[in-house]
């Protein structure tokens, strides 16, 4: 009897949205197999990423992290969500604590860990959403457009990379104003 009750109860997890957890790397990484695996030269993934219609968003994360844990298994997991990221983004992983060689935007070749010294990220998972174009001399901090450090509510989340990609920055439009006239038209303003 037993035996049957858990089996069940493993049904109802199962069944449960966003009851399944995302596969992790060797690295300890949660990974989704649309994100873009590159060569980390953030002027060339720019610049792909352009080539294909999209933005480039740089997503660092940490073996172990409960908040990119929540993003991969209630954000992205949710298809409205997932699929407009997908669509829109080249989404590239770095990790806070990695080794693997990164070039940043004035040229200079550093590892994951020190372009995360570098860059000001402390706080995982923390997304830099990068320029349509590379300006050249900048750092990818210094040439991000916006960033989100942190796990969010999921109309926040989407709602940035709505804002990104609609270059909402460039208006006077403030992300806070953009996400609350967001909310407000779906009806819903009391949703994060």
């Amino acid at each position: 009897m037993f035996k049957r009750l858990a089996f069940l109860a493993g049904l109802a997890l199962l069944a449960a949205p966003g009851a399944l957890a995302a596969e992790i790397g060797d690295d300890g990484l949660h990974k989704e197999d649309w994100f873009a695996v590159t060569f980390k030269d953030v002027g060339d993934d720019i610049e792909t990423a352009r080539d294909e219609g999209k933005r480039l968003a740089i997503v660092f994360e940490q073996r172990g992290c409960i908040y990119c844990k929540k993003m991969h298994e209630e954000l992205l997991a949710d298809p409205a969500v997932r699929d407009y990221v997908r669509d829109h983004f080249k989404v590239v992983q770095y990790n806070l604590f990695g080794d693997e060689e990164v070039v940043d935007l004035d040229g200079e070749t550093l590892t994951e860990k020190t372009a995360a010294r570098r860059w000001g990220v402390v706080f995982t998972p923390t997304i830099l959403f990068m320029p349509d174009v590379a300006p050249e001399g900048e750092t990818a901090s210094q040439a991000a457009v916006s960033t989100m450090p942190g796990a969010f509510g999921k109309m926040t989340f989407l709602h940035m990379f709505e804002w990104v990609f609609e270059k909402g920055y460039e208006s006077d439009e403030h992300f806070q104003k953009y996400h609350a006239r967001k909310l407000a038209e779906a009806g819903d303003p009391g949703v994060e």
